[in-house]
């Protein structure tokens, strides 16, 4: 297992180690030693599953503090654009979004730590989401940015116009009038 930074601090591409042969392949997708290891010290409590068909895109969400959540992000099945935006008023990349596509061809895996929003778009005819989070969900402490803010130069793999989105995620707000507590 590899990890690579990324130009945000504390966010990271997590690069499995794979093994095959003739019968398929096998690789742990998480395994609290080895990420202890790697100076990943995260306690998760839960697992989320989400299945969309292309064109939808999910995000971008975050939950405030007490709440906040850590996610560890992989695609069981297609390919999708992940999306993290740095939220920390005190860091030099905030409102700057990272990119990277996961699939699970390439079996990336992106660590998204508390203090940022997270989205993704399917860009494959279906795909399969499944993340690891630090904190139970919170409806309290929710808090999203509009997928398409102007000032984020999101590059979703697809026209946003077209993208199939929730009605929820079509109010938030642009990153300056969000509620974000980080």
């Amino acid at each position: 297992m590899k990890i690579e930074n990324t130009f945000i601090e504390d966010l990271i591409v997590i690069e499995p180690t794979v093994f095959g042969d003739e019968r398929g392949f096998f690789f742990e997708s998480y395994s609290e030693i080895k990420f202890k290891g790697l100076g990943i010290n995260i306690d998760f409590v839960q697992d989320n599953q989400s299945f969309s068909k292309r064109g939808t895109l999910r995000g971008l969400h975050y939950q405030n503090p007490p709440y906040a959540q850590t996610k560890l992000v992989r695609v069981l099945e297609g390919e999708i654009i992940d999306v993290a935006v740095d939220l920390r008023k005190e860091s030099p990349t905030f409102g700057k979004a990272f990119s990277i596509l996961l699939s699970s061809d390439n079996k990336k895996q992106l660590l998204v730590p508390q203090g940022f929003a997270h989205g993704f778009s399917v860009i494959s005819e279906t795909a399969s989401v499944m993340y690891k989070c630090d904190q139970f969900y919170n409806k309290e402490s929710e808090g999203g940015i509009k997928y398409d803010d102007p000032s984020l130069r999101i590059d979703w793999g697809m026209n946003p116009i077209n993208a199939i989105v929730s009605e929820k995620d079509q109010i938030l707000p642009f990153i300056n009038e969000c509620n974000s507590k980080f």
